[in-house]
């Protein structure tokens, strides 16, 4: 699934090439995949707004359409925002068209249909309409994301942190990759229990989901499976990423093999040397 990194990398690069101009048309190839309003009114709906400004909120598009009104989109697990000519033969999985001038057009593919797409109406607030939103936590970049925030959320938690971090409520944006990488970076074991790290560990793991986050951003996003960014391009964090995919691997930082376990149903990856287990890593001097 995307995580933050690869949908600001989609932000920045529709804000690029699709603003200021009017949704001209489009198509619905896939009804299921418009959240609200029903697949027959959306496009109707769309004709003759424009994209004024793409937002994120966490792993969530919003594009403030002119005059008034919101577009939203999930991409889930698998979906992609294209920017293309309209006579260029369709992917396999094209879901949603966007017309716009000089035949050009956004397409929305998705392989496995788990995207959403919502066109907000008027006035309305998005997050009644795209629920998902009331449920987000502060963004990892933001100033409320602070260091006593982030301890405050973890004292007493009986959870692992790599779970506690795949949590959008206390953190939104932060998927896989991105919390095993930041573990690593701080040397904390996924398997340990947030209420057993410190004040002190838990400033560096959050300095470090900042950090990767930032270092994905400027690699424009990992490509492990589906993600591309609105021109089709790969993402190049995948091949300097320090233990996420790698298992079996030797260690970036002292050659030790990485390994890989399951924690929620969800893989974590780490090296064992550089990420003692908790109760080993209390007994170092």
């Amino acid at each position: 699934m995307p995580e933050l990194p690869e949908v600001e990398t989609v932000r920045l690069g529709l804000n690029q090439v699709t603003l200021h101009q009017p949704i001209q048309g489009g198509a619905v190839l896939l009804d299921r995949t418009i959240a609200h309003p029903s697949s027959s009114e959306f496009i109707d709906g769309l004709i003759g707004l424009s994209i004024r400004e793409w937002h994120r909120y966490g792993k969530y598009l919003l594009a403030k359409l002119d005059p008034v009104g919101w577009l939203g989109v999930h991409l889930r697990m698998t979906g992609q925002l294209l920017w293309m000519n309209q006579a260029e033969p369709l992917q396999k999985h094209t879901r949603v068209r966007f017309f716009f001038e000089h035949d050009r057009e956004l397409r929305f593919v998705d392989q496995r249909t788990f995207g959403q797409i919502w066109h907000v109406i008027g006035e309305q607030d998005p997050k009644t309409i795209i629920t998902g939103l009331q449920r987000l936590g502060h963004e990892p970049f933001s100033a409320e994301f602070s260091d006593e925030y982030f301890y405050a959320q973890l004292q007493g938690r009986k959870r692992s942190i790599k779970t506690a971090l795949l949590d959008q409520m206390l953190v939104a944006g932060v998927g896989n990759i991105y919390a095993d990488e930041a573990l690593f970076l701080s040397g904390i074991h996924p398997e340990t229990l947030c209420a057993d790290l410190d004040p002190e560990q838990a400033q560096r793991l959050r300095a470090n989901v900042i950090r990767v986050l930032t270092d994905s951003i400027a690699a424009r996003g990992t490509s492990f499976s589906d993600f591309r960014d609105v021109s089709g391009v790969n993402g190049n964090y995948g091949g300097i990423a320090w233990v996420y995919g790698r298992e079996g691997d030797r260690c970036r930082t002292c050659e030790t093999p990485i390994e890989r376990v399951k924690l929620a149903g969800r893989s974590a990856h780490f090296c064992p040397n550089c990420q003692p287990p908790f109760s080993q890593a209390v007994r170092k001097p």
